[in-house]
């Protein structure tokens, strides 16, 4: 089937024209804006020619293509009168998409994400210390529980353990306040007035050691340590407030009495107003949270195991969130993590499964890297790209969800934070509950996988033809380095090589990236860098076959037959070039080690996007294998990634 073929199947399938709101591309994707989800055939879609996958995200659905096919399949459907956006806009209209409580339930996540490094830290340092501090581990360097608690290396792990969520309100404020569009070091101030020493610490009082200050004789004021809300609404009054000033007062006066007047209005209604308001709030939903996982029989893991893939679907599942940063501040525990990894362990079970069953290598090649990119704690290309398009999968991953939730109950498992599940998961139970653990997930995985292949699926029951699965399979794996062999024109077979490091930073395993395209495997396998540098530098002697106009990917065709993509950032492609300047042009020759551009990572941070880079080896399938072979850190040219 030729483009402009595929091109009329996608629009057709995607509910006609009159149901598409905006097009857009990056490196990889065709982004679509659409008038109602519910008139997309997203079987069709996935089951076309030259169609890697298609999933929803950020309000967008998304249809990979790969890179260089991309852009023309994007020229194939503008040319078929579907109205163009640029990627600000996308996103921009995306952010309206859904009713005002998924814009909301959206906009806890957009607070919440950005912190969750700093919360998955604390969590492993309080399983690392929970494993050690006992006198078993303690005797074989002889010393007692007792007298490790007495010492200044203790005290160490305190600070380790302690430090975020005594200042979380800070976090919370300054999260909110760059979402909403205020300025986060004010942000940051507000939060920590909250926390301040001259306060009375919240745990004291709660422990009846301090007693709270009260202002006008009846307003009681303490410090907001183990707070969540009311730190994020003083964070969203709060940038809304700074706005509106901006707009308000003469730019000769801006700088001195904008930051003056937010911090005078805020801080008194944090301290007076909206900390003894939401904090009452809170009380009552951490309370409310507690009753329902402290029901009886584990009722509370069978029900939340059972519905929590449901909502991650609905795309509201960033409450969980709210009520496990709750818990955590609270009571440095948090069981909803183990409920949960239950729920995505399931998934995972189930896409295994239908992986070893089906006889079609195309399902075969999405569903292994889908069912590891699960265990990795990314579901998102399990549901969408697997168990959701067949059904019956993901039906068997909510029954097995549940079991393994109720079991996760019965065993009173709580982590030591959340943001992280399954494998890298297990470190947030090092505190003497890690073999409860690991035979929940095993028995969930199980569970899923002999549901799933004994009743969720068979290949008798794909719409999509297995008949013609040799020739789909190909023009599949090589849709993504279609234009690179147009453009080089090369036929000879591809040679082993050692593809090097394009920057500096830390090495990532792909599977960990932070965007379900990549780590599925689904663009082909390879490794990802968290740069330390600013510029991108050629990784073998060969031609440059892509290089767009935004400078946040390159395409490159080395001397030996790898076809290599890399793409600096995380949707990146929505900065349109903001923070990157290009070095070269499509058709230029490069030598490894060569300038092919440069990057800002602070403009990308302040885009509030990651700066990770992706080096993908498009055509991995013309080799027998394709391994990564970096650890730790990587400087440019240092060896990468082996193809043979």
């Amino acid at each position: 089937m030729d483009n402009t073929q595929i091109a009329k199947e996608v629009v057709a399938a995607l509910g006609g024209r009159d149901n598409v709101r905006s097009v857009a591309h990056c490196a990889t994707r065709l982004r679509v804006m659409v008038v109602d989800e519910d008139k997309i055939d997203k079987k069709k879609v996935e089951g076309l020619d030259k169609v890697q996958g298609a999933f929803f995200n950020s309000g967008q659905y998304q249809i990979i293509f790969g890179t260089g096919l991309v852009n023309k399949m994007y020229d194939e459907v503008v040319a078929l009168g579907l109205p163009t956006a640029s990627k600000d806009d996308q996103k921009a209209d995306a952010a309206k998409q859904g009713n005002w409580f998924q814009r909301a339930i959206r906009s806890f996540g957009d607070v919440f994400v950005p912190l969750l490094p700093a919360i998955v830290a604390t969590g492993l340092f309080m399983g690392v210390r929970g494993a050690i501090n006992n006198d078993t581990i303690l005797g074989l360097f002889g010393t007692t529980s007792e007298a490790f608690q007495a010492s200044n290396f203790y005290t160490y792990t305190v600070v380790l353990t302690d430090t975020a969520f005594a200042f979380f309100p800070a976090l919370i404020s300054w999260s909110a306040f760059r979402v909403f569009g205020g300025n986060p070091v004010i942000g940051l101030v507000l939060g920590l007035m909250m926390v301040n020493s001259a306060l009375p610490n919240a745990w004291d009082v709660a422990s009846a050691a301090a007693k709270p200050i009260y202002f006008f004789g009846f307003i009681p004021v303490v410090g907001y340590q183990n707070s969540v809300l009311p730190a994020f609404f003083v964070g969203l009054l709060g940038a809304k407030l700074e706005k509106w000033l901006h707009k308000k007062i003469p730019d000769v006066l801006d700088l001195l009495v904008v930051p003056f007047l937010t911090f005078t209005i805020m801080s008194v209604l944090a301290l007076f107003v909206i900390g003894p308001v939401f904090h009452s709030v809170e009380n009552y939903v951490l309370a409310a949270t507690k009753f329902l996982l402290a029901l009886p029989f584990g009722l509370s893991g069978l029900i939340l195991g059972g519905v929590h893939q449901i909502i991650v679907v609905t795309g509201v599942h960033h409450i969980f969130n709210l009520l496990e940063a709750q818990l955590i501040a609270a009571d440095g525990r948090d069981p909803f993590n183990a409920i949960i990894t239950a729920a995505m362990t399931a998934q995972a079970g189930a896409t295994l499964a239908v992986g070893v069953k089906t006889k079609s290598a195309k399902l075969k090649a999405l569903a292994f890297p889908a069912a590891l990119s699960a265990g990795l704690g990314i579901t998102e290309p399990a549901i969408f790209g697997v168990n959701l398009r067949f059904g019956k999968p993901f039906v068997m991953g909510l029954i097995a969800g549940a079991a393994g939730g109720w079991l996760a109950s019965i065993l009173n498992l709580a982590g030591t934070g959340f943001g992280i599940t399954i494998i890298p998961g297990t470190l947030l139970y090092l505190n003497g509950q890690v073999l409860k653990y690991v035979i929940m997930v095993l028995v969930t995985t199980a569970l899923a996988f002999v549901l799933t292949y004994m009743f969720g699926y068979s290949d008798e029951e794909m719409e999509v033809e297995v008949a013609s699965e040799e020739a789909t399979t190909s023009v599949t794996t090589a849709a993504a380095s279609e234009v690179m062999n147009e453009a080089t024109d090369v036929t000879s077979k591809p040679e082993a090589q050692t593809i090097v490091s394009p920057l500096d930073g830390e090495v990532v395993a792909l599977a960990d990236v932070n965007d379900p395209v990549f780590s599925s495997g689904a663009m082909g396998k390879g490794a990802a860098v968290k740069p330390s540098g600013n510029t991108v530098y050629a990784p073998v002697d060969g031609t440059v076959t892509i290089a767009f106009e935004t400078g946040h990917a390159y395409g490159l065709k080395s001397d030996k037959g790898a076809e290599i993509l890399i793409h600096v950032g995380i949707d990146t492609v929505s900065m349109e070039g903001k923070g990157f300047d290009q070095k070269v042009k499509a058709d230029q020759k490069v030598k490894a080690g060569d300038v092919l551009g440069t990057f800002d990572s602070a403009a990308i941070a302040e885009a509030g996007l990651d700066d990770t880079t992706m080096v993908i080896v498009t055509n991995t399938a013309d080799f027998a294998a394709v391994e990564a072979v970096a650890t730790a850190t990587v400087s440019h040219g240092d060896a990468l990634i082996d193809v043979k």
